[in-house]
């Protein structure tokens, strides 16, 4: 064999007596068939076999299955973010004439896609108030299709009732989707109360270290896996099976990471109650925030991620204030191990459930530093703020 052909041609090696606990990272695009006749049937492969590799490698699928596992669903298809599982799920179920609802709390990019990109195709939308539960009821017409849910809001943290809403939608056959980023499937499992999709972005608590983008979304119907599969094939969108490596790695730690983050946040919470420059904290597990019932009810636990709303007074002095923090950065997302905190400005995409814009609001993601120390550098922007 000539060199220039064993550089091309690798040699094969025995695996026997090897045995990792690391899952391999298959990258590929080519996928190579046996012959011409497998090679000519290659489209009438079923979904799960793999055809080319923006459809998947053994390391993709490793991920899906798993996270199939933990929302109790039938599959699970990866995209290349949060953002993207919403959108490529609205494509697969609306068509021109359909209608969706999205709460009012829901990611601003999620109201653009309606607003600026479906409407423009001939796809509706209307907005409702995320604690309205079973009085979505009301909202379905004849040409409403998908009913959408975040729960909690990732901001204001109003938690909706999932399970009578998608009852509600089931009686009048219509899908649901539910944004599940905050929860994770350790603390709520969308799929369990009649949900059609489960969406997570993969890169927060997943991923858990900032550094990836990736998105799921879990169905509990074969068929609506297929629509999203037509979706991400003409659109010709795949991922890396390096960012799903790098997820397979952090979700080994997601449960030890997101049980010690969820408790810190919660005692930080319930401490931020007394503070001079705080008017309320927006956190599931206190009941004074919008939707604790439905969360006591439903959910297994806290995650990192709650918000507190700052006095009027003292909203101008926010800016200034995060300008003291040492360990907190400044930065949008959360789920990963260092600590984030963020500004945030509501009121001007509420238009159903108005927001104060009076009020500041901050969001906090709890991370792994060490309790004692976080608390005393949120202590100097808290002194920041209330300081005369």
């Amino acid at each position: 064999m000539h060199d220039l052909t064993r550089c091309v041609q690798h040699p094969a090696v025995s695996h026997q007596g090897f045995s990792s606990l690391a899952v391999p990272t298959y990258r590929a695009s080519t996928i190579v068939y046996d012959d011409p006749a497998a090679f000519a049937q290659r489209h009438q492969r079923g979904l799960d076999d793999y055809i080319y590799g923006l459809q998947g490698t053994p390391t993709t699928r490793t991920l899906e299955a798993q996270l199939t596992a933990l929302h109790g669903g039938e599959r699970t298809v990866l995209v290349p973010s949060g953002q993207a599982a919403v959108a490529v799920t609205m494509l697969a179920v609306l068509k021109p004439g359909d209608k969706v609802l999205i709460p009012d709390h829901v990611y601003p990019s999620v109201r653009s896609l309606c607003a600026d990109y479906l409407a423009s195709r001939g796809i509706a939308h209307a907005v409702y108030d995320p604690l309205i539960g079973a009085g979505i009821a009301d909202l379905i017409d004849a040409g409403t299709k998908l009913i959408w849910m975040e729960s909690p809001g990732s901001g204001t943290m109003e938690v909706q009732d999932v399970p009578a809403i998608a009852r509600t939608a089931q009686a009048r056959g219509v899908l649901t989707g539910c944004d599940n980023t905050w929860a994770s499937p350790l603390l709520f499992k969308p799929l369990a109360h009649g949900v059609d999709f489960a969406i997570e972005a993969l890169t927060k608590y997943v991923g858990g270290h900032s550094d990836l983008l990736l998105g799921s979304i879990t169905v509990r119907d074969l068929a609506l896996r297929k629509a999203i599969n037509e979706v991400l094939g003409v659109l010709g969108i795949g991922v890396s099976p390096d960012e799903a490596a790098l997820a397979l790695r952090g979700i080994e730690t997601m449960g030890v990471r997101m049980a010690h983050s969820g408790r810190v946040a919660r005692d930080f919470a319930e401490r931020l109650q007394s503070a001079a420059a705080v008017a309320r904290v927006l956190h599931p597990a206190l009941p004074s925030c919008p939707g604790h019932e439905v969360w006591t009810r439903d959910f297994a636990g806290s995650s990192a991620v709650f918000s507190i709303v700052i006095k009027p007074e003292f909203k101008e002095r926010i800016d200034p204030a995060l300008g003291r923090l040492r360990l907190f950065a400044i930065g949008a997302s959360w789920g990963g191990t260092h600590s984030l905190i963020a500004p945030m400005d509501v009121a001007a995409d509420r238009t159903v459930s108005p927001w104060n814009a009076a009020e500041g609001l901050v969001r906090l993601s709890i991370g792994l530093e060490e309790p004692g120390e976080l608390w005393q550098d949120l202590s100097r922007f808290l002194d920041a703020l209330a300081a005369a």
